[in-house]
């Protein structure tokens, strides 16, 4: 709900300023008129005067101006009082913030002057405006109408007659009948209510213009300036008890200018959102609806201290979220700190608000790329997976693609071989049953390698049969791989061929240990030691790139010229990065087939 502090005498513990004091050169004599409280019997004239002097440095007879705004409870007697003679007189009080203004009463101890203009500055007093004009005859005096006559006039008589002699009170109302004001924190009652002044500058000023009276001084008994904390509906009590200052040293009941804020604001007037809470504009509590209108927090995910609201951003999400976090921590980034900054991924086994959701890439570094889709990324903010050079592996890019030799600065090359070939030295292997039937670079299931990218949904990263995997098979346009070209009948011839069939691609899986593609089998050209049949069967690519993707590309429900080579050991049909695959063409099977029959020898 709406807040509102409590109401106390803002004059308390604060001394007016006035233009003289009684006896502040030397002594002075005066004449004034008894309290008509103190008399045992009631008199209704003024009574007879009484004289004595006044010394503003003699305690027994000074009369100096924080006497107006002394505890009137503790002492009822004590007054200010101006020096002898004047013709005009000034009483400015100071307030060293914004409070809010409801009454203003001066109880006087001589009469009441014939006119007087109370008065504020919102400017440190540079300028003043008029708060009320008080008058015996306000057209007179001020070419004012009297509030009396026309209902909402800042003029009036009610408080200026003559008598009672001593006593007499000049009352304003901040909101009087005449100010209907639904809303006090709204802009309007903020203008007609709001005393801003600084703790150095003059403020509030009331000038008393003379009228000719028995006799020539002003004296107040009591200044009192009912207010409140000026907290923007946002709390109801300042530093202290109830609203007001108690702290050693310091008058008890000083009604404080700093609000114990709530909803999630900040400042002395609870005029701005804290630092964390900045997701929305902020706003004054509706003293109408009683609505709080509360700061909303951050979605900083604990990564940052403060946040900021950025009009963009709040307008860009249809005016639900505008705050966007300052200095994130924790190798964070980003509106809300939700991503990594470059050179570091997100551990997927950690809470986003974890202080180490952010793990530095591991990328090796003679094998990883530097020119990447983003040339501040070393390694994929989601998946750490690094960008490798060209013929490169591995999560860290730190080792050779089967087909591939020479790993340094240039990346890796391809083996001059039908198959793999020794990664240190490029020496092909010549034999197939020597070797072990699979050489995944990571050594696991694909998923391991890359995570679903940011927009794409995890539908779009299931095999067909409901396992995981991310392959070429699937989604080629993600991955790129290094096509063989047909060549001269000499470089096919080279490749030694164990087979060559046409095949339509009917389905991928992942095995976790490698990758099995069944095809249809429509024709066969060529066959080796391993029987191939016109149906449907198991090829197993094993080339990877770096990405995880199989290679070469082969899409499901396509139909592929494709020649590699075998495992006799067992019968299996081989597909790598030196195996011709390529969409089935006419064309490519006459080729291909005069080839084998007159070109390889």
């Amino acid at each position: 709900r709406s807040c509102n502090p409590p109401v106390g005498n803002l004059a308390t513990g604060r001394t007016p300023v006035t233009l003289t004091t009684c006896g502040q050169n030397s002594t002075e004599l005066y004449c004034f008129y008894l309290d008509q409280n103190l008399l045992h019997q009631v008199s209704h004239g003024c009574g007879q005067p009484r004289c004595t002097k006044c010394n503003a440095n003699q305690p027994g007879n000074s009369h100096l101006p924080a006497d107006m705004t002394d505890d009137f409870f503790a002492n009822p007697i004590s007054w200010w009082q101006s020096a002898q003679g004047v013709h005009r007189e000034e009483i400015r009080l100071d307030f060293e913030t914004e409070f809010y203004l409801t009454h203003v009463i001066a109880v006087f101890k001589s009469p009441r002057p014939a006119a007087m203009v109370l008065e504020r500055s919102q400017d440190n007093g540079q300028t003043w405006r008029p708060y009320k004009y008080f008058s015996v005859n306000c057209t007179a005096t001020f070419g004012l109408q009297d509030d009396l006559i026309e209902e909402g006039s800042i003029c009036t008589s009610r408080y200026s007659d003559a008598v009672p002699c001593t006593r007499g009170e000049v009352i304003y109302r901040a909101l009087s009948p005449a100010n209907k004001i639904e809303d006090p924190y709204s802009p309007e009652a903020q203008d007609l209510l709001k005393l801003t002044k600084r703790q150095e500058g003059p403020c509030h000023g009331s000038g008393l213009v003379e009228k000719p009276q028995r006799f020539a001084h002003y004296a107040i008994y009591d200044l009192i300036i009912r207010g409140s904390c000026f907290c923007n509906g946002h709390a109801e009590e300042s530093p202290g008890s109830v609203g007001f200052l108690k702290e050693p040293g310091n008058c008890v009941g000083v009604v404080h200018g700093k609000c114990v804020c709530r909803h999630n604001t900040a400042g002395d007037h609870c005029e701005k959102c804290a630092p964390l809470y900045n997701d929305r504009p902020w706003k004054p509590g509706d003293g109408k609806t009683g609505a709080p209108n509360e700061c909303r927090k951050c979605r900083c995910h604990n990564h940052a201290d403060s946040c900021h609201f950025d009009l963009s951003v709040w307008l860009a999400s249809g005016k639900r979220s505008g705050g966007v976090c300052d200095n994130c921590k924790h190798n964070t980034e980003g509106h809300r700190c939700q991503r990594c900054k470059p050179g570091y991924y997100r551990d997927r086994g950690k809470p986003m608000s974890s202080t180490e959701v952010c793990k530095p890439c591991a990328c090796q570094p003679m094998g990883s790329a530097n020119a990447t889709f983003s040339r501040s990324w070393r390694c994929h903010p989601k998946t750490g997976f690094c960008y490798c050079k060209p013929g490169v592996a591995g999560p860290n890019c730190d080792r050779c693609l089967m087909g591939y030799w020479g790993f340094g600065e240039n990346g890796c090359r391809p083996c001059d071989c039908a198959r793999d070939c020794d990664q240190h030295t490029g020496n092909c292997f010549n034999g197939y049953d020597n070797e072990p039937f699979f050489n995944i670079p990571i050594g696991g299931r694909i998923p391991d390698l890359v995570q679903t990218p940011t927009n794409v949904s995890e539908e779009e990263w299931k095999w067909n049969d409901h396992e995981q995997g991310f392959s070429a098979l699937r989604h080629p346009e993600k991955c790129v791989c290094k096509e063989k070209v047909l060549g001269t009948v000499a470089d096919f011839c080279q490749m030694k061929y164990a087979y060559v069939i046409k095949a339509r691609i009917l389905s991928a899986h992942d095995k976790g240990t490698h990758a099995e593609v069944v095809v249809k089998v429509k024709k066969v050209l060529k066959s080796g030691k391993v029987r191939i049949a016109r149906s449907n069967r198991s090829i197993y690519p094993e080339s990877w790139t770096n990405r995880g993707c199989t290679c070469p590309i082969l899409n499901p429900g396509t139909d592929y010229l494709i020649a590699g080579q075998e495992d006799s050991r067992t019968s299996k049909l081989l597909v790598n990065m030196n195996s011709l695959v390529k969409p089935w063409k006419a064309y490519l099977e006459k080729q291909v087939s005069d080839i084998l029959q007159t070109g390889c020898k």
